[in-house]
C-alpha cells in the first residue's frame, strides 16, 4: 500500500493501514515496504491484516515507534541489511510466523537496537522447528540489542539468535515459549543473556552449537522457571526441559532455575564443551541439578559455590551424552575426571 525506494526523511505518524489480508505480489514483501531509505519516522501508526509483514525495510535506517502491528500473515515488522534502526516501544501481535525479525543475508554488522516492545501471540503457520514462530528473531546480524521487551505466548521461541555476534539479550520478560525461551545458537561469537525471566517454556535458555563454531557468552542474573518439558517438536537428546543449557567459553553465574523436568543446567553435550564456569547459581526442583559432560575430547569445567536443592537423581552428574557417568559429584568422585573442578557447592 505504501512503498518507496532511495528515500530520504520519510515520516509516516498517526496512520491506519488496513491491508484486509488481499494478496501482495510475491516482491512486495509487507504493506509498509522502503528499501535503500534513510531517516525513516514511523510512529504511532496501526497497521493491521496483511498478507506479509506489516512492516518491511530493507537496507534502511530510522525509528519505528509507537506503532500497533497486528494480524500479518509474516512477521509485524521485518528489518533485513539494516544500518542505524531503532525498534522501540511497538506492540506486534497476532502474527502468523513471526513478531519481530532483524535478518541479514550475509553476516555483518547491523547494530539495530530493539527495545520496549511488546510482543505476544505469535503462531508458526508455515511450519518448521525454529524458523518460524519467535517473538523477536536476529539472524546473521552482529551487535544488536534486545533490551527490556515483553514476550509472550510464542510457538517457538521469545527471543533467539541465529549466527549472531556480540548480541546482547538483556532485562526481557518472556513467557508462555513453545519451545526455547531465550536462543543463541550455530555460528555466533559473544553473546550476553542477562537480567531475563523466563516463565514457562520447554526449555529455559539454551546457548549452543559449539559444533558449528558457537562460542563466548555470559548468562548471568537471569530467572528461569515452570518448564514443560514438552515441545511443538520430538526434540534430539537431551531433549526440553533443561533450565540453561551452554557449551563452550561461557561463564554462568547467579541465576535461578526452578522447575525443570529434566536439568536444571546442562554444560557441554559430548565433545562439545570448553572452558564454561559455573558459579554462584540456585538450582531447586530438577531431577539432575547440573549434568556435566565427561567424554573423551570434553574440556574444562568449573562448577562451584552453586546452591542445588530437591534433585532427587543427583545435585551433579557426570554424563556420557543422554546417560550418567558418575554418581553425583557434588559428594565425591570428581577426582576422577581432571578437567573438572568441583567445590563448595551446598546440596540440600
Amino acid at each position: 500500500m505504501l512503498s518507496g525506494e532511495h528515500a530520504e526523511l520519510v515520516s509516516l505518524k498517526d496512520l491506519i493501514i488496513d491491508g484486509a489480508n488481499q494478496p501482495l505480489a510475491e516482491y512486495v514483501p509487507g504493506i509498509i515496504h522502503l528499501a535503500d531509505s534513510r531517516g525513516i519516522a514511523i510512529e504511532d501508526c496501526t497497521i493491521v491484516g496483511s498478507a506479509g509483514s506489516g512492516i518491511a525495510l530493507d537496507r534502511s535506517s530510522g525509528r519505528l515507534s509507537g506503532n500497533t502491528v497486528t494480524s500479518a500473515h509474516g512477521a509485524g515488522i521485518r528489518a533485513i541489511e539494516s544500518n542505524g534502526l531503532t525498534i522501540a516501544d511497538n506492540t506486534v501481535e497476532d502474527c502468523g510466523n513471526a513478531g519481530i525479525q532483524v535478518w541479514r543475508w550475509a553476516a555483518g554488522d547491523d547494530g539495530t537496537i530493539v527495545t520496549g516492545n511488546r510482543v505476544q501471540r505469535i503462531a508458526a503457520k508455515d511450519g518448521g522447528t525454529g524458523q518460524n514462530g519467535n517473538g523477536i528473531n536476529v539472524f546473521r546480524a552482529h551487535g544488536v540489542i534486545v533490551a527490556n521487551n515483553h514476550v509472550r505466548d510464542c510457538a517457538f521461541t521469545a527471543i533467539r539468535a541465529n549466527s549472531a555476534n556480540n548480541v546482547q539479550i538483556t532485562g526481557n520478560n518472556c513467557q508462555g515459549c513453545g519451545e526455547v525461551g531465550i536462543y543463541s545458537e550455530f555460528s555466533f561469537e559473544g553473546a550476553m543473556i542477562a537480567n531475563n525471566i523466563v516463565d514457562t517454556a520447554a526449555t529455559g535458555i539454551s546457548v549452543t552449537n559449539f559444533n558449528d563454531g558457537g562460542r563466548m557468552a555470559v548468562v548471568a542474573g537471569n530467572i528461569v522457571r515452570n518448564l514443560t518439558g514438552v515441545g511443538p517438536y520430538q526434540a534430539d537428546p537431551p531433549g526440553f526441559g533443561v533450565g540453561i543449557s551452554v557449551e563452550a567459553d561461557t561463564a554462568v553465574n547467579a541465576n535461578v532455575v526452578e522447575g525443570a523436568p529434566r536439568f536444571g543446567m546442562l554444560i557441554g553435550w559430548g565433545p562439545y564443551l570448553r572452558d564454561v564456569t559455573a558459579t554462584g547459581n540456585v538450582i531447586r526442583r530438577a531431577p539432575v541439578g547440573i549434568g556435566v559432560s565427561v567424554v573423551e575430547g570434553a574440556g574444562s569445567a568449573v562448577i562451584s559455590d552453586n546452591l542445588i536443592a530437591g534433585a532427587d537423581k543427583g545435585a551433579i552428574l557426570g554424563m556420557r551424552w543422554q546417560k550418567p557417568a558418575s554418581g553425583d559429584l557434588a559428594e565425591t568422585g570428581a577426582a576422577r575426571f581432571p578437567r573438572l573442578l568441583v567445590e563448595r557447592n551446598r546440596v540440600s
